[in-house]
């Protein structure tokens, strides 16, 4: 157990091999098209969903979407 504690899980290596999945929010107040400029300047990115309808906290404006979106990164 000490071993973990000493080990740096958070690294740039590490961050950097993680698959990114991003989800668009088409209501959100942020402009889609500076929500993909963000998504393009974070590295490469593994999928992007469009919620449609969706506000900024696309988890209370649509649960369901959203969990379907999740469903679909989990199963690819």
């Amino acid at each position: 157990m000490e071993e973990l504690s000493k080990e740096y899980l958070l690294t740039e290596a590490n961050f950097g091999s993680v698959k990114r999945v991003y989800v668009v929010c088409e209501e959100d107040k942020v402009k889609e098209e500076f929500q993909r400029w963000m998504i393009e300047s974070n590295g490469p990115t593994e999928a992007v969903k469009l919620v449609r309808g969706a506000g900024h906290m696309v988890m209370l404006s649509k649960p369901h979407e959203l969990c379907q979106c999740l469903c679909e990164v989990a199963e690819n």
